[in-house]
């Protein structure tokens, strides 16, 4: 019997303590990066990616009130694919005025490494977002 096939990530969600900030930093991130809305509920939003992937914030009734700390056990960021380098420092540069805080702004856009060009940020709630550009392949030379 061969190994299956790994197809990707499927979903993502994310329990936060304030929907409609979330709604509003979340909606702004993703839509500029080209996923669209698909659902909304009283609790809660979807968000759908071109390539299959979806994410969802919701405030389900059990969630305690502390906020997200990225530094303790769980999740630390999510990383997601910008279509190129000009969305990644257009998304850098727009981000303050849409409630995010960029982190690591004295090594942007390398603060990776010297190939990886992505922006760093953190929301209103403590989540961090990777946002990362396709790793550029050097052009060969013929002849």
């Amino acid at each position: 019997m061969s190994a299956p096939t790994a197809r990707g990530l499927h979903h993502v969600e994310l329990w936060v303590g304030d929907l409609e900030q979330a709604r509003a930093q979340w909606g702004w991130l993703l839509g500029s990066l080209g996923w669209e809305r698909a659902q909304d509920w009283p609790e809660g939003s979807l968000w759908e990616a071109a390539c299959g992937p979806y994410l969802v914030l919701t405030t389900p009734p059990l969630t305690a009130p502390q906020p997200h700390d990225r530094h303790r056990p769980g999740l630390n960021h999510l990383a997601l694919c910008a279509p190129d380098r000009t969305t990644v420092d257009q998304v850098s540069q727009e981000a303050p005025e849409r409630g995010w805080r960029p982190l690591y702004a004295e090594r942007f856009p390398y603060a990776g490494g010297p190939e990886h060009y992505a922006a760093y940020l953190e929301d209103a709630q403590g989540f961090k977002v990777e946002v990362v550009a396709p790793r550029q392949v050097p052009a060969t030379r013929i002849g």
